[in-house]
């Protein structure tokens, strides 16, 4: 790609950056059921040792007025502005083993430019295996773990881990043109769409981050810390089973759920595991209705179920 077409700024030698590393890629602004990718974007940038090695230019990808970047007012001044940021990094797992991490927010534009772009990066440092991730919002109860489906070229991946394979179309994403570039051209790689519950999309569902590190280290090798994850997780949990069991109607959606669930999962029947038993698909408003009532009354401070907590 000529410089002048170029989308993106090397801020290292590409000489530093060891070769047949893993690629895992997490964008907001698409389908983030539970802040699934919100919440390993920032898990990571906390949490791990990590380099830039690449930034992508917000004023060619990013819509502003469609997705406004937060600015800082301080009483009578403006003390800081918090621009977007969609970037390549280099980090290191638990074990130090490295691997590169695409994330930030999916582009507003020049989708086929941004495709090209990652997969010059793929062959430039000899990517190994290509991993993303996001969220889907699916009728299925919160007592059972979260399910995924796997697409790509990993058919060890596909076999060992997906539970729901549909036939649909759908709105497509950057990482599916991403997934379905690299196919053609015979590359590794895999996509998991975290099956999450739908009357948790909008709440910071802690189960939805420990997934995402245990299915991306599943398909990755990689050795992520969670410590601390699984407390919040149960707590979380712990705290809306209380509250579902204070209300029979409530109780009753979920246990129905869980039939459905459960009776797919014994018979490995191939028809989707969230279908109603005379084969029809359940909306959203007999699943979940008196549910996403429930959740969306206003908490009090400090609640895990705020639904206003905001996203990337």
């Amino acid at each position: 790609m000529a410089s002048s077409d170029r989308l993106s700024s090397l801020l290292i030698d590409p000489a530093e950056v060891p070769h047949g590393l893993d690629l895992v890629v997490a964008l907001t602004g698409y389908s983030d059921a539970g802040n699934a990718s919100s919440q390993f974007i920032d898990y990571v940038r906390e949490n791990l040792d990590a380099r830039t090695v690449a930034v992508f230019d917000n004023d060619t990808l990013l819509d502003y007025r469609a997705r406004r970047p937060l600015a800082v007012f301080d009483e009578d001044h403006l003390s800081d502005y918090v621009a977007p940021r969609l970037e390549l990094t280099l980090v290191h797992d638990e074990l130090s083993q490295p691997f590169l991490l695409l994330s930030g927010y999916e582009p507003d534009f020049k989708w086929e430019g941004f495709v090209r772009e990652i997969t010059g990066f793929i062959d430039t440092f000899a990517i190994a295996r290509t991993t993303w991730m996001h969220a889907v919002p699916m009728p299925v109860p919160h007592t059972r773990p979260i399910g995924v489906t796997v697409s790509g070229t990993r058919a060890d991946l596909i076999e060992s881990l997906t539970v729901w394979r549909p036939q649909t179309q759908l709105p497509a994403n950057v990482l599916h043109l991403l997934e379905f570039r690299l196919a053609e051209h015979g590359l590794a790689v895999a996509g998991l769409a975290l099956l999450t519950p739908h009357y948790l999309s909008d709440t910071q569902y802690p189960e939805a981050l420990t997934a995402a590190i245990e299915y991306i280290g599943a398909a990755t090798g990689l050795i992520l810390p969670t410590d601390g994850l699984r407390d919040a997780a149960r707590e979380f949990v712990e705290r809306l089973n209380e509250q579902v069991a204070g209300n029979d109607e409530l109780r009753r959606l979920v246990a129905t759920l869980e039939e459905r669930y459960d009776s797919y999962m014994e018979s490995n029947h191939p028809a989707s595991p969230f279908v109603a038993m005379d084969g029809s698909l359940p909306s959203a408003d007999e699943i979940a209705a008196e549910l996403e009532r429930f959740l969306a009354a206003r908490p009090e401070d400090g609640d895990p179920f705020d639904r206003d907590t905001p996203t990337e």
